[in-house]
């Protein structure tokens, strides 16, 4: 087993060598990382649902969409995400996550900790979740990756993830909120994240058998950023990958309400409909007009308000509202 060496705290870069390791490395390997602040998207969810807007934007976090299914987690450099790479031997067992689980659960009760795994896909701590997992499978290969709650910063988490539920419609994967605890509060003797990191390659080390640590070459850095140039750092992937939804919001601007209804496909406006008397009904079809077939994004849709109502009855802080209203 091949331990990767890794201290990106890039995500796009982190994600993307999950899926080249994937794909062009033929052992089984096991890497540690961690990301500087940011969210996280499963494969088939709807970005926009998922994510407080609001927030992401003032706060300039990342936002990226992993290889693998399940829902959105936020991360940052409290939290230490883990991930096994492995040829299966039974094509017909190739989700099992409790098999990639029990490495971790088992060093975090060496260290004190009461950690179970629970339900499906997760890792407990007196009822409180520390760790949250999802799969993906390549031809006869998985990718099996966790996070790991250890000193994140929990208030962070929860702005980032606010979204209210009923300004989406889609049939993307919905996340379930839950209650979370870091596992640095479980430790009978504080450590720092460094220190949680070494504990855990040693005992994957010290428990497989031909396992050696490994540094990514030239070549592989080469082939990670192609795959961030080309996919991961994109809005076509990060954002138009979401499946197809129906947003609606009433909002308050400074010259009064609005009510809006979109359509997006593919990250594409097909259509919208924006309600409010105080708007003119001249620009109010010009806006509707100009905004099906652009990209459902806040730069893009102010761009647009910009052309259209550039006169000195509507100022930037109103557009500013209007820009919300559409998120």
């Amino acid at each position: 087993m091949l331990c990767i060496q890794n201290n990106s705290t890039d995500p796009y870069f982190n994600l993307a060598a999950e899926e080249f390791v994937l794909k062009n490395f033929k052992e089984d390997c096991f890497m540690l990382w961690r990301n500087r602040p940011s969210i996280i998207v499963g494969k088939h969810q709807n970005t926009l649902a998922e994510i407080n807007i609001d927030y992401v934007r003032k706060e300039k976090i990342d936002v990226v969409r992993r290889l693998s299914g399940g829902g959105t987690v936020f991360h940052d450099l409290g939290n230490l995400n883990f991930t096994f790479i492995q040829n299966a031997k039974d094509e017909k067992n190739l989700v099992d996550f409790k098999k990639y689980t029990m490495p971790i659960v088992e060093v975090l009760q060496q260290m004190g900790v009461d950690a179970k795994f629970e339900g499906r896909n997760d890792i407990m701590v007196s009822g409180k979740k520390i760790s949250g997992n999802a799969e993906h499978v390549f031809k006869n290969r998985v990718l099996h990756h966790g996070t790991l709650l250890f000193l994140s910063n929990l208030s962070d988490l929860s702005k980032a993830l606010k979204v209210n539920p009923l300004k989406y419609q889609d049939k993307g994967v919905k996340s379930v909120r839950s209650r979370v605890t870091n596992i640095g509060e479980h430790l009978l003797q504080k450590i720092t994240v460094d220190e949680f990191k070494n504990t855990i390659l040693n005992y994957i080390i010290n428990t497989n058998e031909n396992a050696e640590l490994y540094d990514y070459s030239k070549e592989d850095i080469i082939g990670i950023n192609k795959l961030v140039e080309d996919k991961y750092s994109t809005w076509e992937w990060n954002f138009a990958y979401s499946p197809k939804y129906y947003f609606e919001k009433s909002a308050q601007t400074k010259k009064g309400s609005v009510e809006v209804q979109i359509n997006v496909v593919k990250g594409i406006i097909e259509s919208v409909k924006i309600s409010g008397d105080f708007l003119r009904e001249i620009d109010k079809q010009e806006i509707e007009d100009k905004l099906a077939g652009t990209r459902h994004q806040p730069d893009t849709i102010y761009k647009t308000l910009q052309e259209v109502l550039s006169d000195e009855k509507y100022n930037n802080d109103f557009l500013d509202d209007l820009v919300k209203a559409m998120f």
